[in-house]
């Protein structure tokens, strides 16, 4: 998985005031945890935030605060419900000798046989939840849909990738290919041509 870097600038908990001050200042308030970490309170600037919440992408962010430097994932963020500015990031804390759990985009690839048939494409999952070490991250999961016909689907259960555990449960459907009027009218054309 691709690593970035974020700088953070240390802050203290503090009066709401204090915390609007930072955010007039375009200063976002973060904190850093984890199992073996204990809480880090800084703030990043929005702008350097873009290159997390404005992707589908997942990283490894190595967070530098106060000289020192964290490897962490982008946990949760809260927005503001009217400007859709964020408001606060929460980072976990990963370490080498420890699984990381994440988030990481499905990429669909190949041409349905059920879309040529006439079908339609439903992706229902963008993402998917894993669980790997951090050198087995992938940067996202590829899934073919060459071979998937009409009425079919493709669930997590149905992913498998060495050394890595798939968290989202095995039920979730991913894409399917629902049957269309095109179709069923091609269908029917079909059956009425073999009938003659």
């Amino acid at each position: 998985m691709k690593t970035i870097s974020l700088k953070g600038n240390p802050r203290e908990i503090t009066k709401k005031s204090a915390t609007k001050e930072m955010r007039r200042n375009s200063q976002v308030p973060c904190v850093l945890y984890g199992p073996e970490q204990e809480n880090i309170h800084f703030s990043v600037y929005d702008r350097d935030l873009l290159q997390i919440l404005n992707t589908p992408n997942s990283y490894i962010i190595e967070l530098e605060i106060d000289g020192k430097t964290y490897k962490s994932v982008h946990h949760s963020s809260q927005f503001h419900p009217m400007t859709d500015e964020p408001l606060h990031l929460d980072f976990l804390a990963v370490s080498d000798n420890r699984a990381v759990v994440i988030n990481v985009p499905v990429i669909v690839t190949g041409n349905s046989e059920g879309v040529r048939q006439g079908g339609k494409l439903i992706l229902n999952t963008r993402k998917i939840r894993i669980s790997a070490n951090i050198n087995d991250l992938p940067d996202n999961i590829t899934v073919d849909i060459s071979k998937l016909a009409i009425g079919k689907s493709i669930s997590a259960g149905d992913i498998k990738l060495d050394n890595v555990q798939i968290l989202t449960p095995k039920s979730t459907i991913i894409c399917a290919v629902k049957m269309t009027r095109a179709a069923i009218g091609a269908a029917a054309a079909a059956a009425a041509a073999a009938g003659k």
